[in-house]
């Protein structure tokens, strides 16, 4: 079994805003704290320099492989408007049921991934799922009847499912806790990225149609899933375990990274496997209300993501141009996830960003709705889009790091971290029956739900506002909160009445 690690950090800021944030963020650079970590002087390594260094060695490597399995997930919609129904001879709502068994597989594989992650090294599995995912998705470019798309539709599912949650994990294991929330955030930014790709790529690929097979959607797969495969091969040399046996750590810089990961998170300790530290999460009611508050983002995320192409096209566009069009809303939700996650970090809040968010991507469903005419006024269905992937993203990213921040105990967190994702993949299961076939180009029950969802996300983000804001007055009457965690030989857990939660 791999002995668990110390601590990490992520990839340098895209721009002067997320620069300023990495800096700026609450508790993560105090020369006053950090600077002497050593008896009789100052510590000789850089903290700010060594982060900025961690963060090139890693986030872009996860984001990648972010990137690509958001990729391999959502572009079937992009091969649906190139004719793959037609070819594989969907009727009524078979291309939504094979949408559903994807989140089937990922939901019921989703907390086993995650164990396997504790029991191995990042540097094994994550490239590893990311080959198999990789053989199914171009795999899907040569199925030639419906039981073969709906076979590959759930087996890169069970393949895309311990990424995510597996990655979350990996992070903890790296930042202290008040730099995870933007890391995290930064990571899933990924998944905007990707739509943008997805549109570019299947504009591009669409124009092979006629090379071997008379539609261009078997290309969309076959060559987005070589490349997602000749990326994880070379991930086995660029994915890091942890601090304490990454190559391009002194051990100087190992040991300031463990002295600062001690001083506020449970990431130095040597915890075992155990089975009773699953229970703990399963037993949790804050675990599963982490699990709600994704699973009230992941319909609208996943229906969003994966019917853009879908509700772009049936405004009246031809294919070429609606593969276009998903662009710039992607682009837009790319910079309203970076600076939501600069304010939240500088401001330290979490739930009031996440209701801001969806809040913010309701106003994209009720213009998505009202627009009565969408085939006479596509300006104003289409501005709708901007209004929904500005929201929901942000929102999104920030729901998703609660457990990472909240939850003490490095098996508990990893499981939580898998309850989290298969509790709201089960919105995306029902999410992918809204869209049906005849219900364009209004969609009035997909859109429908998306915006009961995202009012639900704020009534949950609320009462989780709340609660947490009152464990944590109830506990201070008990005992001061302690900041040096790792450094405790008798911590329980974020069941401590020493530990304080973020909200």
């Amino acid at each position: 079994m791999a002995a668990e690690p110390l601590a990490k950090t992520e990839a340098p800021p895209p721009d002067e805003k997320v620069a300023s944030a990495l800096s700026d963020t609450k508790g993560e650079s105090d020369p006053a704290s950090s600077s002497e970590l050593e008896e009789g002087g100052p510590a000789e390594v850089d903290e700010k320099s060594l982060l900025r260094r961690l963060d090139l060695r890693l986030l872009p490597a996860v984001g990648i492989l972010y990137l690509l399995s958001f990729l391999d997930r959502s572009n079937v919609g992009n091969a649906r408007i190139e004719g793959l129904a037609g070819d594989l001879n969907m009727t009524g709502n078979q291309y939504l049921t094979g949408l559903t068994l994807y989140f089937v597989g990922y939901v019921i594989f989703e907390i086993p991934c995650n164990i396997i992650l504790k029991r191995t090294t990042p540097r094994f599995w994550l490239p590893t799922l990311t080959i198999l995912w990789g053989i199914v998705a171009t795999l899907m470019g040569v199925v030639q009847n419906l039981a073969g798309f709906f076979v590959a539709r759930f087996f890169l599912g069970v393949a895309e499912s311990g990424l995510f949650p597996g990655v979350v994990y990996y992070f903890s294991m790296w930042y202290k806790r008040r730099e995870r929330q933007f890391r995290i955030s930064l990571f899933f930014s990924a998944a905007a990225l990707a739509g943008s790709f997805g549109g570019i790529l299947a504009y591009g690929i669409g124009f092979m149609k006629g090379t071997v097979w008379e539609h261009g959607w078997h290309w969309i797969f076959i060559l987005e899933g070589l490349a997602t495969i000749v990326v994880a091969v070379a991930a086995y040399w660029f994915i890091y375990n942890y601090p304490d046996t990454a190559e391009f750590l002194t051990d100087k810089e190992r040991k300031f990274i463990r002295d600062r990961l001690a001083s506020d998170s449970d990431a130095t300790h040597n915890e075992s496997f155990t089975w009773e530290n699953v229970a703990k999460a399963l037993k949790d009611p804050k675990c599963w209300l982490y699990g709600l508050s994704f699973h009230t983002m992941s319909l609208p995320l996943y229906t969003f993501s994966l019917f853009l192409p879908t509700i772009i096209a049936a405004l009246g566009y031809k294919a070429a141009i609606a593969q276009l069009l998903t662009i710039p809303p992607y682009a837009f939700a790319f910079f309203t996830t970076l600076t939501v996650a600069t304010l939240s970090e500088r401001l330290h809040q979490r739930a009031l960003f996440i209701i801001g968010s969806a809040s913010f991507a309701i106003i994209g469903y009720i213009i998505l709705l009202s627009n009565t005419d969408p085939i006479g006024r596509p300006g104003v269905s289409y501005a709708g889009t901007f209004f929904a992937a500005g929201g929901i993203y942000p929102a999104t990213a920030l729901a998703l790091s609660w457990p990472a921040i909240n939850v003490s105990g490095q098996t508990k967190r990893a499981v939580a971290n898998a309850m989290q994702i298969s509790i709201g993949n089960l919105g995306a299961v029902l999410g992918t029956q809204l869209y049906r076939q005849f219900d364009g180009p209004r969609f009035i029950v997909g859109h429908s739900f998306a915006l009961s969802y995202l009012a639900g996300n704020i009534a949950v983000s609320a009462f989780l506002y709340f609660k947490l804001k009152k464990e944590n007055e109830r506990r201070e009457v008990i005992t001061p909160e302690v900041q040096e965690v790792g450094d405790l030989v008798d911590w329980e857990g974020d069941d401590d009445p020493r530990w304080r939660f973020q909200y």
